[in-house]
């Protein structure tokens, strides 16, 4: 009998050591974030410090190097413009050939143009000036307009460092999506309704909260979140990439979070005591079809 009740003391401790911020993601940040995984969420009024960095994504860093200058353009790429001698070659051999030509006619003693030895010479010196001063005027009318385009004042828009995403503004109905989004899937976590966690995340959230719940199950304990009381919400970001709109959004929330065993018993959290969490919750959805889902739960510092 001793050695049984040793045997259930060193479990509960077990599940009270493991079982800490056991609420869904257990205070860990996770999932992804499109092209901005990696990249810090502005900071906000609730949450004016640090965002704890991934701990777990199947976004690819190396995907994300620096995103402090713009990329460069790739071919057949909307706004791509090619070079001048890629543009105009014939131009550009044309001037090559009189540059040449006339470094030739220096370098062998008979000055840049040959000579001015008669009026065949004297007109052909004429014409080559037209030639080159029609020349140089174009190219410096391309490369003003060009100047132009890249400063913003005409043509594409600039490309957007972090994967060509663009912002976009959101609706009144949009922030009540996400605070039902935060009772729903604090209710089916609580429930362990892992089909209703499927609807509500993405398939890489729900792979992590039904690990969480397997590893509770396996140690014969149980998470419950109740009382879940939204405070307060400010939006860090909100963005579009290709056919996919993010909003990560900072959400202050208090709520009852208790871990029973399988008896029952409280051996994590109090159930008359609520805790205060400030999470950064990022939430996905496809442009003009379906619902805003969960993609990933950031801690703030």
């Amino acid at each position: 009998m001793r050695n049984f009740r040793l045997f259930s003391v060193a479990c509960a401790l077990l599940c009270v050591l493991g079982s800490a911020d056991a609420r869904p993601g257990g205070g860990a940040s996770m999932g992804s974030r499109g092209s901005r995984t990696w990249s810090a969420p502005p900071r906000t009024s609730i949450t004016p410090s640090w965002t704890r960095p991934m701990d777990r994504t199947m976004a690819p860093q190396s995907n994300y190097g620096a995103q402090t200058a713009p990329r460069p353009m790739a071919p057949m790429t909307p706004g791509y413009r090619p070079s001048f001698p890629n543009r105009h070659p014939f131009m550009t051999g044309f001037a090559g050939g009189l540059l040449g030509a006339g470094l030739f006619g220096m370098l062998s003693g008979h000055g840049f143009f040959g000579g001015m030895n008669g009026g065949t010479s004297f007109l052909g010196f004429l014409f080559q000036v037209f030639v080159i001063g029609a020349l140089i005027m174009f190219v410096l009318r391309l490369f003003n307009r060009r100047k132009t385009g890249a400063n913003g004042m005409s043509g594409s828009a600039p490309f957007n460092a972090a994967g060509g995403s663009a912002p976009v503004t959101l609706s009144n109905d949009d922030y009540t999506s996400f605070q039902r989004l935060l009772l729903d899937i604090q209710a089916a976590w609580s429930a362990q309704n892992t089909r209703a966690l499927s609807s509500m995340t993405t398939p890489e959230m729900a792979g992590y909260f039904n690990e969480q719940l397997s590893d509770l199950a396996s140690r014969g304990a149980r998470n419950i979140v109740s009382n879940v009381q939204f405070q307060r919400g400010d939006l860090s970001e909100a963005w579009r990439e290709r056919n996919l709109t993010y909003a990560t959004v900072a959400m202050r929330y208090s709520m009852t979070d208790v871990t029973t065993d399988s008896f029952g018993n409280v051996i994590d959290g109090s159930s008359t005591e609520p805790v205060t969490v400030t999470e950064l919750w990022t939430f996905v959805r496809a442009d003009g079809r379906g619902n805003w889902i969960l993609s990933a739960i950031q801690q703030a510092g």
